[in-house]
């Protein structure tokens, strides 16, 4: 993610802020800080695990093969090259790992974004938060542990509700533009799924475009048809046969 996109979910009184999206890496003080390779996996798998882990925990997870000796060892390696450059934002004691309660994390900041959206409870400048990227929707790509896919899966599924919930909200203002191209990204990100294809062809027929709610309900038939052999529900195939000029048939029809 660009890094001006990244401080849209940055406060401004943040001394440190852990981005995961298109990294990791750390922003402190304006400034770009790279994370040692050797101590990426054990920074993200404290702040997947909700920011507080055992040591031994961490390295026996981290650093599977050899004795517990060795793993510990390779903790205390990994500490040291994160204080080494001058990445200060784990904190340890004889037993536990900790994340420093005055350090962000984009995914979190963003995943709190997305809670507001979807309960109803964003403001304004939640709402103008809308330039969401294909890193978010990917986490870490290229990291296979289990830990990583499980959050990777649970993220992109915070966003793409919130992402529906934001179309829905944009269609009811009347900001069918924004509404339909934030659609189009949902639907992009998941093809297949049929929540993000009925906003899509909600904001387009609340805008009165029919033929682009028929286009995009036949595209999503043929999809489904192919890839799973299967219709799209009952629900979404009446949204758009109730629509005027359209017949139960899914055929457009045209006045003269």
């Amino acid at each position: 993610m660009p890094l001006a996109d990244q401080r849209k979910f940055v406060t401004a009184t943040d001394s440190a802020t852990v981005c995961l999206l298109g990294g990791p890496f750390v922003l402190k003080n304006g400034r770009r800080l790279e994370i040692p390779e050797g101590s990426k996996p054990l920074l993200v798998f404290v702040i997947l695990k909700g920011g507080r882990v055992s040591r031994q925990h961490a390295a026996g997870t981290l650093w599977p093969y050899g004795d517990d000796e060795r793993a510990a060892g390779n903790l205390r390696s990994a500490l040291w090259r994160l204080r080494g450059a001058g990445i200060d934002v784990l904190h340890a004691d004889r037993c536990m790992l900790y994340l420093d309660p005055d350090v962000s994390v984009d995914i979190t900041q963003l995943s709190r974004w997305a809670t507001r959206v979807i309960d109803g409870s964003a403001d304004a400048s939640d709402l103008g938060k809308r330039s969401l990227n294909w890193e978010a929707m990917d986490l870490l790509p290229g990291w296979y542990d289990e830990w990583v896919i499980f959050e990777r899966e649970r993220l992109r599924q915070r966003l793409l509700h919130a992402m529906e919930s934001l179309v829905r909200r944009l269609t009811s203002r009347g900001s069918f533009a924004d509404a339909v191209e934030l659609a189009m990204t949902a639907v992009g990100v998941e093809p297949l799924r049929e929540s993000a294809q009925r906003v899509l062809i909600e904001a387009h027929l609340a805008e009165g475009n029919i033929i682009e709610a028929h286009r995009a309900y036949v595209a999503y038939c043929k999809m489904l048809s192919a890839e799973l052999g299967v219709s799209p529900s009952v629900e979404l195939a009446e949204i758009v046969s109730r629509s005027p000029g359209v017949s139960r048939f899914g055929t457009a029809t045209m006045s003269s």
